[in-house]
Order: structure tokens, then C-alpha cells, then sequence
């Protein structure tokens, strides 16, 4: 572009009052390698910054002289005209800046990767097995939209067969010749996505995208992508923001997983990226879940639903059971649940899911109650075997006394995982007891007769599914004190029992007193739930049926940034962080935020504050 002797640059700086484009000037020795898209060094502020070319101009709207650019760093075009509208949207929507964004989107080159790919043909796609979709209502009709091109938008409640779904769904979209990009929670449903992909679809046809794979292996994912020389690619959220060729197909799995959150500014969830990505491709968007976000529940989809049993659900304790077994019936493990697990074991697995982690993980004092802690940082105590002493789960330190009535004898509150296996090693004799935490997470369990102990997220799938399951102390999951409760109880809860056969059962124990969440489970209606959610919530002013943001840095700072605010935005301040909502008839608080982020970081009169626009409900 030797005519063209003005670049339109973005650095990569986190100020908010420099979020925006910045004019160089383009050397000749440039004129030819500075194009859109490439990565760049300039000058700025008397160091050497890196940055992108977005545009290049014939003249300039600086009045004054311009400055150089010092190098290309790169002739490889990675940011397409796609991904910056859509950074730029996404800044934008949580209040953030555009190199933010940016680094999110683009991984760091790796110029080994970049002179090594070498260009590779991919093969012919094989024939479509469509029989996954054939299951569920409406999904004939939504392989056939994106066979022919479309870009229909829809969420799906899923079964066990997910992977296998989202295969298909990609086969459906790159026959059509338009790309797909992929997105799960974890290492676990990677692994489970590609597998089914590579069957689906055969070699060559994908790619798999995740932040732990090193750089070079990430960045030439990443190329292959950007090259055209695959146009499907599958990851956790670092392949968000994949540079596939025409995208046709945004799939994202288990929106309520606080996995698809990033941690770094400015925070957004995925659902928000591939939904923005979609808008501007005119492509298709699949939710996929086994349960149902209230966030997803207020976009008010098409559904996709499922016409196969489910396994029947059982709640533990209700008034014909406490007639029938006394105070049994309201145990830890209930009559009922251990019927349940001696019968099913005869036929193969039963899954056990355990809220907590650990052996003992919460304790009290066993003559007046009062709940046990650190008698130096007041942390709580807890076991971490059977002979153990009680150490603190904050400092490490060992040893208690109850600070009410000087006792050192203690009792458990919370039975973890490793005490659960303990015990039903115990009940059960010679039928191995297996287990899947945080120590060691299975991908999968053959189908002889064993106790699978899991924790939440780290359920193994069971050749031909589990003939029970047992979900144990319900009363941790709901009684947690976050806005999200319910809902992430059902979907823990959902996710478990989809592993069921659905021939088998399901009992629900540890439930003092029955709620909606409970009863959601049995009719298994996650949807209807997410509706009566979302009607709370906007009753209540709450996300997502208000926008709110969090503010979080020191006290002062705090006050003083949201001092800054129009004065008919609410303000709730907590030991933590100041939450703030915006009236409901305004368009755009967002905007509104962002420029008082832009008027404190120019101002420079205080430390840094962080914002969260959009906060999940656990945060709140």
C-alpha cells in the first residue's frame, strides 16, 4: 500500500483513556508489510509498544507531525476485520478496552509455528449420521437449516450423547462450507468433543484450541485456523475468539459453568462472545446444556428438547418414607438410598455424588455446637483422615479448642468425599469403591458393579450408564449464599443423573424441607425453573434481568470512582465490593461506566479500581 502512508494503530495498553486509535506514519521501507491486521511496534509515551495496523489512510486527521512506525513485527495478518468489530463490541459491552479484548483474542506469535505450518489440503468430509438430532424434538429441522446455509439460533437441553450432537452439528455446518467454532468448560469435555469430532467428521478436519497447550502447539492451532486450512476448531475458552473462515455454526457447552468466565479484564463470558460473533457473521448459535442458565432463559430461544426417559427421581425423606422407616428415613444415606444401591449393584455402577471434598471438611464443637476455627486466623478447622488431628483450612495450623466452652471434643458438620467412600466401603463389602475428585478426576468407569464417589463436575461416564445414583447432602448445594443457588444445584444435580440409564433411578438425599429446585429435578424441567428464576429475578431487579456492575478495589477508591456515577444509580455497598445498577429505562450504562472509567484513569487521583460489568449470580 505504497499510497496509502498512514496507519491506523491500536496499542496494547491498558488505560481506559487511551482506548482508541492512534495515526503513524508508514516508511517506505513499510509501505508493503504494514497492512491491516498485522502485529506492529510503535513509539508511544518514549517506549516501544506493541500493537495492530487496523487501517491504513492516505491522510491523516492529526494535525501535526506524525510519527513512525519502528517495525512490523509480523506480515501475518492476525486480526481480521471479524474479530476487532467484535472486540471492539465486547469492550465495549463490559466497559472494557479494546487491547484487553485483543489479548484475549490473539495468542502471543511464536515465529517457529508460523515458518513451520506448511499449507495441507483438507479432506473430503464423509457422510452425515445424523442420528443423535433424530432423538430430539425440533432437531431434524435444525440440521437441515444449517445443511442448507442457515443461521438459526436455538438452545438444547442435551443428554449423555452431547459430544456426538455437537459433532454432528459441525458436520452439518461445514457441508454447507461454513466454519464452526466450538467451546466447553474443561480439559475432560475437550477431550470428549474432539474424540467425537474426529469420528464425525475424519482427519484433517479440525483442530483442537485450549490455553494449556503450550505455545507453539496453541499458536499453530490458532494459524491453521487463520490460514483456512481448517475451518473447525474446538476448545475451552481460549478458542472464543477462533479465526475460522466464514463461521456458520457457534456452539458453547454448560453455560453455567463458571469455567466459561474469564478471570482477566474485562470478564467476559463466552455466551457474550459467540453470540456477538454470530450477530456479525450471520451465522447459527447452539447453547447446549443438560440444565438451563436463567442468562440463557432470558435470550428466549427456539428449544431443542429431548424425547428419551429419563431416569425416575426420588426424593428422600417425605412423609410416607418417615412412616415407614422412622428416623432412618431422614439420615445422611436413607433407607431408601441404600435399598436402592444394594439392588442396583447386583447390575453394575452406582454413582455417589458428594458435595464437598475431603474427609471432614467442616466441624463443631461436640458439647455446645459452636462451629470450630483456627484459634489463630479464626479460619475453619477441618480432618483430613480418620487419625488425624483437626488443622485449619486457611493457615494449616493444628489443633482446637472451642472458644465457647474450652472442649477439644469435636463433631462433623459437612462429611466430605473421602469419609463417604470410607463408609460405603464399610456398608458394602467386596464391591470396589471407587473415587473421582480433585486429586484425580476419571474420565470413565467400566460397567461392573463398583461405588463411583464423585464430587460434583468430576462424575466419570459409565459404559452403558449407572443402574443409581445417589446424590448426597442436597441441603450444601441449595443452601449456599449466592443468587444462583438453585440453579447451580440443579445443574450439578441434572449432570449427575443424565449418566443414569434410564431404566435406573435416581434418589435426591439431604433435603430438610422441599423448594421449587427439588421438584424441578424430579419433573426434570430445568427449563420451567430457568422461567421461574428469571420472573424473580425481575421482579427483583436482579441479572440478568437488570444490568449491574461490581466495584472492587479499596474503600476510598471505591466511593470516590463511584462518586463519579450519575446520581440516580443505585449503590450498594459490602464488605467486599460496591454494587452498582443502573436505572432500567437507560440504554446504555455501559457506555455511561466506561467513561467514568476513562475520566478516573486520566485523572490519575486514585489506585485502581476493578469492574465487572454483568457479574455472574455467585458473585453476588
Amino acid at each position: 500500500m505504497p499510497g496509502l502512508p498512514v496507519a491506523r494503530v491500536v496499542l496494547d495498553g491498558p488505560l481506559p483513556h487511551l482506548d482508541r486509535e492512534f495515526e503513524y506514519a508508514v516508511p517506505t521501507d513499510l509501505a508493503d508489510l504494514a497492512l491491516p491486521g498485522v502485529r506492529i511496534r510503535a513509539r508511544f509515551a518514549g517506549k516501544d509498544t506493541a500493537g495492530f495496523v487496523v487501517a491504513r489512510a492516505d491522510t491523516a486527521q492529526h494535525t501535526g507531525k506524525l510519527t513512525p512506525l519502528r517495525t512490523v513485527v509480523s506480515d501475518e495478518p492476525v486480526l481480521t476485520p471479524h474479530i476487532l468489530r467484535v472486540a471492539r463490541q465486547i469492550a465495549d459491552h463490559y466497559a472494557g478496552t479494546l487491547s484487553d479484548v485483543l489479548r484475549l483474542a490473539i495468542p502471543p506469535r511464536h515465529a517457529r509455528a508460523e515458518k513451520a505450518l506448511t499449507s495441507v489440503s483438507a479432506p473430503p468430509l464423509p457422510d452425515l449420521d445424523g442420528s443423535v438430532w433424530q432423538r430430539y424434538d425440533a432437531g431434524p429441522a435444525f440440521l437441515d437449516h444449517l445443511r442448507s446455509g442457515g443461521a438459526p439460533a436455538a438452545v438444547w437441553t442435551a443428554g449423555p450423547d452431547w459430544p456426538d450432537g455437537i459433532a454432528q452439528a459441525a458436520h452439518a455446518s461445514l457441508s454447507a462450507g461454513r466454519g464452526v467454532v466450538i467451546v466447553v468448560p474443561d480439559h475432560r469435555d475437550v477431550s470428549r468433543a474432539d474424540a467425537a469430532l474426529s469420528a464425525a467428521l475424519g482427519p484433517g478436519q479440525h483442530v483442537r484450541l485450549t490455553a494449556d497447550q503450550g505455545p507453539q502447539a496453541r499458536y499453530t492451532a490458532w494459524l491453521k485456523a487463520l490460514r483456512g486450512q481448517v475451518k473447525c476448531v474446538v476448545g475451552n475458552r481460549a478458542a472464543a475468539f477462533a479465526p475460522v473462515h466464514d463461521p456458520g455454526l457457534f456452539i458453547w457447552w454448560d453455560d453455567g459453568d463458571d469455567l466459561l468466565v474469564e478471570p482477566r479484564a474485562p470478564y467476559p463470558h463466552v455466551r457474550e462472545i459467540l453470540r456477538a460473533r454470530a450477530a456479525d457473521a450471520g451465522a447459527a448459535l447452539l447453547s447446549g446444556a443438560v440444565s438451563r442458565s436463567v442468562a440463557v432463559q432470558a435470550w428466549h430461544l427456539p428449544e431443542i428438547t429431548s424425547r428419551d426417559p429419563h431416569p425416575v427421581v426420588h426424593i428422600a425423606g417425605d412423609e410416607v418414607e418417615r412412616e415407614r422407616s422412622g428416623p432412618a428415613a431422614t439420615a445422611r444415606i436413607p433407607t431408601r438410598a441404600w435399598q436402592l444401591a444394594h439392588d442396583a449393584l447386583q447390575h453394575g455402577p452406582v454413582l455417589v455424588q458428594v458435595p464437598r471434598r475431603g474427609y471432614l471438611p467442616a466441624l463443631r464443637c461436640a458439647d455446645c455446637g459452636t462451629r470450630a476455627t483456627c484459634e489463630r486466623c479464626q479460619g475453619p478447622l477441618a480432618l483430613a483422615g480418620p487419625d488425624g488431628p483437626a488443622v485449619c483450612r486457611w493457615c494449616g495450623a493444628r489443633g482446637a479448642h472451642c472458644r465457647e466452652c474450652g472442649s477439644t471434643a469435636l463433631r462433623a458438620t459437612v462429611v466430605g468425599a473421602r469419609r463417604t467412600a470410607e463408609e460405603l466401603g464399610r456398608a458394602f463389602p467386596g464391591v470396589p469403591v471407587v473415587q473421582s475428585g480433585a486429586r484425580e478426576v476419571l474420565e470413565a468407569v467400566p460397567a461392573t458393579p463398583a461405588l463411583v464417589i464423585a464430587t460434583p463436575g468430576a462424575e466419570p461416564v459409565a459404559a452403558g450408564g449407572y443402574r443409581a445414583a445417589l446424590l448426597l447432602d442436597a441441603w450444601a448445594l441449595t443452601e449456599r449464599p449466592t443468587l444462583d443457588a438453585g440453579e447451580e444445584a440443579l445443574r450439578r444435580w441434572l449432570a449427575a443423573a443424565v449418566l443414569v440409564d434410564p431404566a435406573g433411578a435416581v434418589v435426591l438425599c439431604g433435603v430438610s424441607r422441599q423448594l421449587p429446585v427439588h421438584q424441578a429435578l424430579v419433573r426434570w424441567a430445568p427449563a420451567a425453573y430457568a422461567d421461574r428464576e428469571l420472573a424473580d429475578r425481575s421482579e427483583l431487579g436482579l441479572p440478568p434481568a437488570r444490568w449491574m456492575a461490581l466495584l472492587r478495589g479499596d474503600d476510598a477508591d471505591v466511593r470516590h470512582f463511584a462518586a463519579g456515577l450519575p446520581a440516580d444509580w443505585e449503590r450498594l455497598a459490602t464488605p467486599t465490593q460496591t454494587i452498582v445498577r443502573a436505572p432500567e429505562a437507560l440504554d446504555d450504562p455501559a457506555a455511561v461506566l466506561k467513561a467514568v472509567r476513562s475520566r478516573w484513569s486520566a485523572a490519575k487521583s486514585g489506585g485502581p479500581v476493578t469492574v465487572r460489568v454483568e457479574p455472574t449470580a455467585g458473585e453476588l
